[in-house]
């Protein structure tokens, strides 16, 4: 239980339930890296949502988190996770903190998180929210297109909005043999998963998983 503006925040045993439940749906759905099912597991879902929604933070579905943005469907998180193939102790870039659940999750998986949050409101509320949870992830409040160059170079950098191309400055900071995981196409609809490994001659491998839905990164936040 933690106090966050005031409100106690309990995560009691119907939530850890409906939280075996989700595990289980995403199982069938076809993730199978037993780390990212675990870390998901672990974390309380709801305490992400507005209250309204509590009752359906463990359905399989994205939520409205205030700012024209939301917090993705667990799959898309656990997808996204799943391909990032995070080792303990990697530094990892985050585009998009938004919510922060996505954060949360990496750090489970022992990441060292640097995660950038383009609107002011939520970059507040989420640093917030994860400190009362007990985690402190580095935050950063700017354009998620210009990266972190002074903290790189990133063993994996993961982009939770869609962009309708790969930012080359977030390739310049992906170490030799990391991983980019980003959604990318218009904005307007869908897009393509991608990941984009650096080799060790400095080139890029690309590779597309399918398809899936963001709101959109926006650029030049001051």
């Amino acid at each position: 239980m933690i106090r966050f503006k005031g409100i106690l925040l309990e995560d009691n045993y119907r939530h850890q339930g409906l939280r075996k439940r989700l595990i289980a749906e995403l199982e069938y759905k076809g993730i199978s890296d037993r780390k990212v099912l675990e870390a998901i597991g672990k974390i309380p879902r709801h305490f992400f949502l507005d209250s309204s929604f509590v009752e359906f933070a463990y359905q399989d579905k994205a939520f409205p988190i205030g700012e024209d943005q939301t917090i993705s469907q667990p799959y898309t998180v656990a997808f996204q996770s799943e391909l990032l193939q995070v080792q303990p102790m990697q530094k990892v870039l985050e585009v998009g903190t938004g919510s922060g659940y996505q954060a949360i999750v990496l750090m489970e998986l022992g990441a060292k998180v640097f995660s950038i949050e383009r609107v002011k409101t939520l970059h507040s509320r989420t640093k917030e929210l994860l400190h009362a949870m007990g985690y402190n992830p580095r935050l950063f409040y700017g354009d998620g297109y210009k990266g972190l160059p002074s903290f790189a170079p990133f063993d994996r950098i993961i982009v939770t909005a869609a962009a309708p191309s790969i930012p080359d400055m977030l390739l310049q900071q992906l170490k030799t043999g990391g991983i980019l995981v980003i959604p990318v196409g218009d904005s307007s609809g869908i897009q393509v998963m991608t990941t984009v490994t650096r080799q060790t001659d400095g080139s890029f491998i690309e590779k597309q998983h399918g398809q899936f839905r963001f709101v959109p990164m926006v650029e030049n936040k001051k």
